[in-house]
């Protein structure tokens, strides 16, 4: 509503003028942690960064019910393992997990249906600990081949028989 001409206004109380804003400056790469566009993290063991990673842990939770382990097998380290190769699979096509990324790194260890006890014993020596050794992680993420990771949840389980050449092993 309109202030009448007869009422005082108050010095600080008047409307003043718009501050105008310089547009800002370009951006450019420069800061020590900035990455080049399409580059990739080349450090030794540093793994392969992609945007929302914590997702993965989400997906991992959701999952979880659905895991068929043998005993003597962890959920915490079979999550972890997955969690990770999930991350590097979504990193991989540059974009954040979703849940196939997750299924399949757990359908190459066999761990979403009954595995063949070979596998079974791979999985246990492998995967043991992994959620409590950063290094373990790495290394399992490591030992997956790129073609596996491109791959489908359905032609993993598909090829089940030949589980060591799809873990790289």
């Amino acid at each position: 509503m309109t202030q009448p001409k007869f009422a005082p206004i108050a010095a600080e109380d008047e409307v003043r003028p718009a501050y105008r804003l310089a547009p800002p400056a370009p951006w450019r790469l420069g800061r020590p942690a900035d990455l080049e566009p399409g580059g990739s993290v080349t450090i030794p063991g540093g793994g392969v960064p992609g945007p929302d990673q914590g997702y993965a842990l989400r997906l991992a939770e959701l999952v979880a019910p659905r895991l068929v382990l043998a005993p003597g097998e962890h959920t915490d380290d079979v999550l972890a393992a997955a969690v990770a190769i999930g991350l590097r699979r979504a990193a991989l096509f540059g974009r954040a997990p979703v849940a196939t990324d997750v299924e399949l790194a757990l359908e190459l260890f066999g761990c979403l249906s009954e595995a063949p006890d070979e596998l079974v014993a791979h999985r246990r020596a492998v995967l043991a600990g992994a959620s409590h050794d950063y290094a373990k992680r790495r290394s399992v993420v490591g030992s997956v081949p790129e073609s596996s990771l491109r791959s489908t949840p359905d032609a993993v389980r598909a090829g089940r028989a030949r589980w060591a050449e799809l873990l790289g092993t």
